[in-house]
């Protein structure tokens, strides 16, 4: 007798709106075309320099009045059917682009200009160099991907721009306004 390997069941794409309706628990969530991804909740020292990161951009926001920032697990809806949620550790959007969306009570419609992504421990280089490329391919301007252990942040402007500033360099993200941090 033959046997037939038999397929999974067919599992519909999830919705950024179903999403946005599942139940909050000690997890974090995100959804890459239709697939529901799984994340554990950040560490200590993830979330303190998640903090940092989000309170200088906010300083700077402020400062020159430069448009909108968010906090961490904020979702973006950067594609649809499937549909695509990717949250960032901060981010921020232009003045120009955030009057013209205006109040957004879901997910912000798009990517950020700018997005950071903190290093965690588990993390693999891969994963987190697809994430920032998929960013990019979203249509953000610069993705800055931030390592607590090794005191570097890559700057990725482009698949083929991506640099990595070290210590106290500055990292110039003028492409998104007048930004530039150390």
């Amino acid at each position: 007798m033959a046997l037939h390997p038999t397929s999974p069941p067919h599992i519909p794409a999830l919705t950024a709106e179903q999403l946005l309706r599942l139940p909050g628990d000690d997890c974090r969530l995100e959804l890459v075309e239709g697939e529901l991804r799984e994340m554990p909740p950040a560490g200590a020292e993830h979330g303190t320099v998640a903090f940092h990161i989000a309170a200088l951009l906010g300083r700077h926001i402020e400062a020159h009045d430069a448009g909108r920032g968010f906090a961490a697990e904020t979702g973006f809806l950067l594609a649809r059917d499937p549909d695509t949620v990717r949250a960032p550790d901060a981010a921020f959007v232009r003045r120009e682009r955030a009057d013209q969306v205006g109040r957004v009570l879901g997910y912000w419609p798009g990517p950020p200009d700018l997005a950071v992504e903190v290093v965690s421990p588990g993390d693999a280089y891969s994963e987190l160099h697809g994430k920032a490329l998929a960013w990019l391919a979203a249509g953000a301007r610069v993705v800055l991907v931030v390592d607590p252990a090794t005191r570097r942040v890559t700057v990725y402007r482009s698949p083929a721009d991506v640099t990595v500033r070290a210590g106290d360099e500055p990292v110039d993200c003028s492409e998104i306004g007048r930004a530039s941090w150390r």
